[in-house]
C-alpha cells in the first residue's frame, strides 16, 4: 500500500493546495482523485510532482508494509 500523507503534510508547509499542485504540475483530475485515494500513480507524475516541490520522492510518499 501506498500513503501520499507526506504529500499533504508538505503542501500544508509550502503553503499550497491541491489545486496549486494540480496546476503546477499539469496533472490531470483522475491523478489527483488517485492520490486523495493512496492509489498507484506512474512514476513520470511522481517525478512531476518531485521537481514542482523541489524534492525527493521520499519527501512525498510512503510505502506502507
Amino acid at each position: 500500500m501506498i500513503s501520499y500523507n507526506k504529500l499533504w503534510k508538505k503542501l500544508i508547509d509550502l503553503g499550497m493546495k491541491k489545486k496549486d499542485l494540480k496546476d503546477a504540475t499539469g496533472i490531470g483530475s483522475t491523478t489527483m482523485s488517485k492520490l486523495n485515494n493512496n492509489e498507484p500513480v506512474s512514476m513520470d507524475v511522481m517525478l512531476k510532482i518531485c521537481i514542482a516541490l523541489n524534492c525527493n520522492i521520499g519527501d512525498v510518499m510512503d510505502v506502507v508494509l
